[in-house]
């Protein structure tokens, strides 16, 4: 027996169901899904590459340590790692599976994370690219991911199309391309040597044990899933298919267009009838509705409903749901890799619709029954129902329900803590509407939401989303200012003004912005408003109150367009490469204070943990309960403020359903 404390794993795989477009749980539960190549090392000992598509197998003590809660298992992205090899150990080798949980959970089909640990996540808390290729080039080791992976991977790893050269086969194995699969075994064998560097490098900087126990939640929430509706989601993708089909025709009838969806033709019949766009988008055809003639506006409308896109989601839904009708691996620890909060996958929680049927209930059940006549009766949008049903399609056990609790404000509350603005702690401290106590502040006016002044809310509600970490006249119109009946006019005094009210906030960006500066010219920690800026072997450090610390990779300060000085690092851009980015004291502010709102849902998500969350969007939790939890407890216990921010006033609030939606 072999005296092992940790090991390092990365496997080659192959499934006849898309990876991409339905995660690793789905991916692994199919039939025909199959380890190809198992890359290890044990306690950092040269890498063995176990070539199990040409029949060898894993040894008895590599097979023990998968479920030896005793020793580390290391990958990266380690999600992939864990849940391939739980189903497969339990299909090949039940003797060595063992699975967690209680007995009324659904994560037993699961090896336990609490073994495993993720040089992705390693990565990402450090501020480092995701992608193992890119994090071992900013961090130049030696021995590099093969960049030939991506082709290999897809010839050996994903179904191929049957031809006449290939002899009709629909896969490629290690016989039909010798030289080929060489050089996988190799690209296995480097991909574990490039996660060791990784760790080998990043020694200096540990992750702290706080975060890896977050990891592990993070991992069984995933592990646990959300079930599916498959009744109504299937009836609503059927449903708009109808709808879309009686909708074109009628369109087709209008315009006398063979297919009025088309960008090219709607334009041409536009331009027939006098009007010329350059665009046929969401924004344009708005535009458009306030001055065109109604025949016209009758057939943009028509179009603006069969663009929608409301069934995606439940399309979404069917293709990643598991066996036992639970969509996983729907969250991706610390996904934005600059403040650590969550990222979504599949279906993207994060960006659901939200529902605003005053009879939700009961057109859910017109949709699950498939009554479409009734709902062409009942409703003039149909897509637009479906839309809003999107939610309702998750749905807790039977014998159980859900409770939703989230953060009232949380941002809002941190923002105002962290900058020690006294007026905006005292409402929420007095439990006022922060909208309105902004308003009145910023107009010196009593502002009700029902009641004097009520129409100011509006333009506090907008300032109050825009304006909090540095926005201006262009952060308002991104919030729909304009669209929301503002003038171009009022927006800089409203700027003003707000800025006025929040003499602290302000200062606060410039206090963080200069701590960070002085940080980075002297090397020499700096402190100010509860945050430390720290130095250490090229990358500068914020520590945020919970002893989290955020990284910021080779820091400079440079010249910046309006003629001052900003500060740059390395980070990841928006088309995923790594690439120098530019910040000053706002946005890091909005960093601070995002990443402090995360570090309290995730305490308060730890906290929870024996509440069967089965879900959870930006600072809400979605818990699967059984009839005796009560909605008091859960918002309390949510609501509970730590210690290391003892003076923060935080309140949850929630709610209880049969199925999800927004109360």
């Amino acid at each position: 027996m072999i005296d092992l404390k940790q090991i390092f794993i990365d496997i080659e795989t192959y499934s006849s169901v898309s990876l991409k477009d339905c995660g690793v749980y789905k991916y692994a539960e199919s039939p025909d899904a199959e380890l190809l190549l198992f890359g290890y090392s044990i306690d950092g000992a040269p890498v063995r590459v176990v070539k199990l598509a040409e029949g060898e197998t894993i040894p008895a003590d590599v097979l023990s340590a998968l479920t030896d809660p005793d020793v580390t298992k290391w990958a990266h992205n380690a999600s992939f790692e864990r849940v391939f090899l739980s189903i497969w150990l339990y299909r090949h080798y039940p003797e060595y599976f063992k699975s967690y949980g209680s007995g009324d959970d659904t994560t037993g089909s699961y090896l336990d994370p609490r073994s495993w640990k993720c040089s992705m996540v390693w990565s990402a808390y450090m501020g480092l690219p995701l992608s193992l290729e890119q994090a071992g080039s900013v961090l130049k080791l030696s021995e590099q991911k093969l960049s030939e992976g991506r082709d290999l991977v897809r010839y050996f790893c994903s179904p191929c199309p049957a031809t006449k050269s290939n002899g009709g086969r629909t896969r490629n194995l290690p016989e039909h391309a010798e030289e080929k699969w060489k050089r996988f075994v190799a690209y296995n064998k480097r991909d574990v040597e490039a996660e060791m560097g990784i760790i080998e490098k990043l020694r200096r900087f540990p992750v702290p044990d706080k975060i890896w126990e977050e990891y592990w939640l993070s991992e069984q929430i995933n592990d646990r899933g959300i079930l599916v509706d498959e009744t109504l989601a299937r009836n609503a993708i059927d449903i708009d298919k109808k709808v879309r089909e009686l909708l074109l025709a009628k369109m087709q009838t209008l315009t006398g267009l063979e297919n009025p969806n088309s960008a090219m033709q709607i334009k041409g019949w536009l331009a027939g009838k006098g009007i010329v766009t350059e665009s046929i988008d969401k924004k344009a055809v708005a535009e458009l509705l306030k001055t065109v003639p109604d025949d016209v506006a009758e057939v943009l409308t028509l179009r603006q409903r069969t663009a929608r896109t409301s069934v995606k989601k439940y399309e979404k839904m069917i293709m990643t749901r598991c066996a036992d009708g639970r969509i996983r691996g729907m969250y991706m620890f610390y996904g934005a890799s600059r403040t650590g909060r969550w990222a979504g996958r599949f279906v993207q929680m994060q960006n659901l619709r939200q529902n605003h049927l005053p009879d939700l209930a009961e057109a859910r059940t017109l949709v699950r029954n498939g009554d479409i006549g009734t709902l062409e009766i009942l409703y003039d949008d149909i897509a637009d129902v479906l839309s809003q049903l999107i939610r309702t399609a998750f749905i807790p056990k039977q014998g159980y329900r859900f409770v939703v609790s989230d953060f009232s404000a949380i941002e809002a509350r941190v923002l105002s803590f962290v900058a020690n603005e006294k007026w905006r702690i005292d409402a929420f401290r007095e439990g006022k509407d922060i909208y309105c106590a902004s308003a009145s502040a910023m107009f010196h006016v009593p502002v009700e939401k029902h009641g004097r002044n009520a129409d100011l809310r509006q333009r506090g509600k907008i300032a109050e989303l825009a304006l909090g970490y540095g926005g201006a006249t262009g952060a308002l119109k991104s919030m729909g200012a304009l669209e929301q009946g503002l003038k171009e006019s009022e927006l800089q005094p409203l700027v003003d003004a707000w800025r006025q009210a929040n003499p602290s906030i302000t200062q606060l960006w410039w206090d963080i912005d200069k701590a960070a500066k002085n940080t980075i010219r002297l090397r020499t920690a700096n402190k100010t408003h509860g945050l430390t800026f720290t130095y250490q072997s090229g990358m500068l450090f914020m520590i945020l109150p919970s002893g989290r610390r955020l990284c910021y990779v080779k820091p400079r300060i440079e010249p910046n367009q309006y003629g001052g000085e900003s500060i740059s690092y390395m980070g990841t851009d928006s088309s995923k490469k790594c690439s120098r980015l530019e910040t000053y004291g706002p946005k890091l502010v909005e960093n601070a204070i995002q990443a402090i709102s995360r570090d309290l849902f995730a305490a308060a998500m730890k906290r929870l943990s024996g509440s069967l969350i089965c879900g959870h969007v930006h600072d809400e939790i979605i818990a699967e309960v059984p009839p005796n939890v009560t909605v008091e407890s859960l918002c309390a216990e949510m609501g509970k403020t730590p210690e290391w921010i003892s003076r923060l006033f935080l309140k949850a609030d929630g709610y209880d359903c049969q199925f999800y939606k927004k109360d």
